[in-house]
C-alpha cells in the first residue's frame, strides 16, 4: 500500500522548487484541474491552443501537454469538436460526473464534522491469491473514501455514510464474497479510538506536509492576470489531491487539525481569484481563435 508520506508528496505542483520538472503524470493532474476549474464552471468549450498555453505555462513541454490532451480525448473526459484545421473541447459526460462528486470530497475537506455520533464502518477484506491484482486499486479507493488501516486486512472509517462508495468498489473488483462489513460504535475489547487513529493513518506525516503547504499558499503574492491564473491552478491541484490521503476525521478524534485550517485559507483565496482567473483564461481562450 501506499503510505501517506509518497501520496501526501508526489507530483505537488505548490511545492517543487521554481525550475523543477514535474513529476511523470503531472501533465494530466494539471489539465483535469484546468477543466474542472476553468471549462466544466462556464459549460463553454476551449481550444486545444488554449490548453496548451497554459500548461505550458505551468511548466509542461508542449509535446506533453498535448499528449495529455489527445489521451484525454481518447478516454471520452473530453469530447473534440473541429473547426477547419482547430479543435475545441467540450467536457465529457465522464469527467463532469467526476467534477460532481469529487468537487464535493475536497470542499468537505474543511468541515469540522461536529454532528459525528460516534458510528464506524469497518470492512474486513481478505484479497485472496487469485485477485493479488485488485490489492493497489482496493488500497486507492479505500484511501480515497477516507477509510484507514489500523490492523491487517481491517479498514474503518467514522464516514459511514460512505458504505455506498465501498460497497461499489467492493463488487467492482469482485471482493464481495471474501469482505466482512458493519457499522457500530468502537467498545473497551481492544483498542481504544484514539488508538484506532493513531495506527489507521499517517497522520504525522500527513500534518507535516500540510504544514508546508499553508507555508506555500501564504507565500503567494501574485499579479493579476497570467501570474494569478498559474498560481490559482497550482494551488487548486494540491487541493485536489489532499483528499487521498486525509481521512477527514471529525473535531472529537483530531481536533484543532491543520488541515481543516489550510482548506478553508486555500477556500478563501480561490474565491478571492476566481472572477480575476476566469477573466484571464476567457481572454487566452478568444486570441486563440486567432492561431
Amino acid at each position: 500500500m501506499k503510505s501517506a508520506a509518497e501520496s501526501a508528496g508526489h507530483a505537488s505542483p505548490l511545492l517543487r522548487t521554481r525550475g523543477a520538472a514535474l513529476a511523470p503524470g503531472s501533465a494530466r493532474s494539471l489539465l483535469v484541474t484546468i477543466l474542472g476549474e476553468l471549462v466544466w464552471p462556464t459549460g463553454r468549450p476551449v481550444w486545444t491552443s488554449t490548453l496548451v498555453h497554459v500548461l505550458k505555462g505551468l511548466g509542461i513541454e508542449e509535446q506533453a501537454a498535448r499528449q495529455a490532451i489527445a489521451r484525454g480525448g481518447a478516454s471520452d473526459w473530453i469530447v473534440a469538436e473541429r473547426q477547419g484545421r482547430q479543435v475545441r473541447w467540450h467536457l465529457g459526460a465522464r469527467l463532469a460526473e467526476i467534477f460532481d462528486s469529487g468537487s464535493a470530497r475536497v470542499f468537505s475537506l474543511s468541515d469540522p464534522f461536529l454532528d459525528w455520533d460516534g458510528q464506524w464502518l469497518a470492512a474486513l477484506v481478505n484479497i485472496p491469491a487469485s485477485h493479488r491484482r485488485t490489492r493497489r486499486p482496493l488500497y486507492a479507493g479505500l484511501m480515497w473514501a477516507g477509510l484507514g488501516n489500523p490492523s491487517t486486512g481491517l479498514w474503518v472509517t467514522p464516514h459511514v455514510e460512505r458504505a455506498d462508495e465501498v460497497r461499489v468498489l467492493i463488487d467492482h473488483l469482485g471482493l464481495r464474497h471474501c469482505t466482512v462489513s458493519f457499522r457500530g460504535s468502537v467498545d473497551n475489547i481492544g483498542i481504544s479510538e484514539q488508538e484506532i487513529v493513531q495506527k489507521g493513518w499517517d497522520l504525522e506525516t500527513l500534518r507535516a506536509h500540510y504544514v508546508d503547504v499553508l507555508a506555500a499558499v501564504d507565500d503567494l503574492k501574485p499579479e493579476p492576470g497570467e501570474d494569478m491564473l498559474y498560481a490559482f491552478l497550482r494551488m487548486i491541484s494540491e487541493w485536489q489531491e489532499l483528499p487521498r490521503t486525509d481521512p477527514q476525521l471529525p473535531e472529537a478524534l483530531l481536533p484543532g487539525w491543520v488541515g481543516r485550517r489550510v482548506a478553508r485559507r486555500i477556500e478563501a483565496l480561490r474565491d478571492q481569484w476566481t472572477p480575476e482567473v476566469r477573466r484571464t483564461f476567457a481572454a487566452i481562450d478568444e486570441r486563440s481563435t486567432d492561431d
